[in-house]
């Protein structure tokens, strides 16, 4: 069996817009709100009903961590109820929903939703929750703010410190040509270098769009590629990015049931130390920790992905969460937003990054990870043309399918041809549209 799988992608904006056109907008959802009432106000307690909020993190409905949130929200509003439910393949699964209208109340933004068709499907936030977020360029258009970052990340290398002492690496690679030596290590010693999660598929973003958009320390890297026809170049940082994934399963440092979703199993492998090490997100140190790993036993490091002296990191913002244009308790949906974006200990909690640059990391691997001096690079939205090109093009950035088939490619420079070719269809269609 090859490598490559059918997959089937469509333009998600125009489908959206379509079907608003031919439905209309309900009434009911153009209304004033009120502000959410403060813990002091005698209003609080007023506040009833039942709202549902849809996220992707279904193993926080399971443990009961997002019940106990809800549950100190009901002391402040008794006659409140909150319910989740969550979607496993949320950046797709959010897209039919909200063709729906079927989105309950307060959910995550869809990364690849154009700004300016925000306000069809999100409220707008007030002026003193606006004022709290971090990343300005993300969540608005025209002035308005639909949704707040629920945490901050940044991506690096998750390790295991004693699978890396079994296979006799005594200190961190700092260089491409030191983790390449660290990985025939660990490989020699029976562990497992990198768990990739080829199967998973979406882990594989990691090397694709957010590798190349601040390798360079450009955070409008992706931005950029709108202005060219042929973007995907063998010498550039797709090719060098991607190159080096190529390079990771070619010589075997990574795992070898590569079609199987294994993302459960390969947590439990890297706390056990049967694997080596992670490309992801700082938030995937605490899942790691979850499964069994001492917090003392892992660590975390800057990629290196190449030979200089200093690398740039990413200073992203996680997922965007907004109140939907179609709830039927908008005041009750703002309030639990409010509550849970400043006042729940979710950031804390599940390993993402103080909101204030100069807030001290509850992550001590996080610590570590600044110990290499990395130079942060703050994102920028993905502006609406380059989403306009990505939707024209068919091409998923945000849930890593087509670096799936990048890899999975025989000839790279053929694959890349052919992402050109589509690439520059997309920009003569985008050209000539009214």
């Amino acid at each position: 069996m090859g490598l490559k799988r059918m997959i089937v992608r469509f333009p998600v904006y125009s489908m959206l817009l379509l079907f608003l056109l031919s439905t209309g907008c309900d009434s009911r959802n153009s209304r004033g709100l009120a502000p959410a009432a403060s813990a002091g106000d005698d209003a609080s307690s007023e506040l009833s009903g039942t709202v549902v909020m849809l996220t992707n993190r279904i193993d926080l409905i399971e443990n009961g961590t997002f019940k106990g949130y809800a549950d100190e929200f009901r002391k402040r509003y008794p006659e409140a109820h909150v319910e989740f439910e969550g979607l496993s393949s949320y950046a797709t699964d959010i897209l039919v929903r909200l063709s729906t209208k079927d989105t309950g109340d307060v959910l995550l933004l869809p990364v690849n939703l154009p700004a300016k068709e925000l306000g069809l499907f999100f409220e707008p936030l007030s002026e003193e929750l606006a004022a709290q977020e971090r990343f300005t360029t993300f969540a608005t258009f025209d002035g308005k703010r639909y949704g707040l970052s629920t945490g901050n990340t940044t991506s690096g290398i998750v390790y295991n410190k004693k699978a890396f002492e079994r296979a006799g690496i005594e200190q961190v690679p700092q260089t491409l040509d030191e983790f390449y030596a660290a990985c025939v290590k660990l490989k020699q010693a029976g562990i497992i270098p990198l768990y990739m999660n080829y199967g998973a598929v979406w882990p594989l973003r990691e090397w694709g769009n957010n590798l190349v958009n601040y390798m360079t320390g450009n955070p409008d890297y992706l931005n950029d590629m709108v202005h060219e026809d042929s973007p995907w170049q063998i010498g550039n940082e797709w090719g060098r990015a991607l190159g080096i994934a190529r390079t990771m399963m070619a010589k075997g440092y990574v795992e070898e049931q590569l079609f199987s979703n294994s993302w459960e199993i390969s947590k439990s492998r890297l706390a056990r130390g049967e694997a080596g090490m992670y490309l992801q997100g700082n938030w995937t140190i605490r899942k790691i920790m979850d499964a069994g790993a001492s917090p003392e036993d892992i660590g975390f490091f800057p990629f290196p992905y190449d030979n200089g002296t200093a690398h740039y990191a990413a200073l992203n913002p996680d997922w965007f969460m907004g109140v939907s244009r179609y709830s039927r308790n908008k005041e009750l949906a703002m309030a639990w937003l409010q509550y849970f974006i400043t006042e729940t200990s979710y950031a804390k909690d599940w390993g993402f990054l103080p909101a204030k640059g100069s807030d001290e990391p509850a992550l001590q691997q996080y610590s570590e990870f600044l110990s290499y001096h990395p130079k942060l690079i703050e994102a920028t939205v993905q502006t609406d043309a380059f989403i306009d090109l990505a939707n024209r093009t068919k091409l998923s950035f945000w849930s890593g399918d087509y670096i799936q088939d990048v890899l999975a490619a025989p000839d790279l420079q053929k694959s890349f041809d052919q992402l050109n070719a589509k690439w520059k269809e997309a920009r003569m269609s985008q050209q000539s549209a009214p």
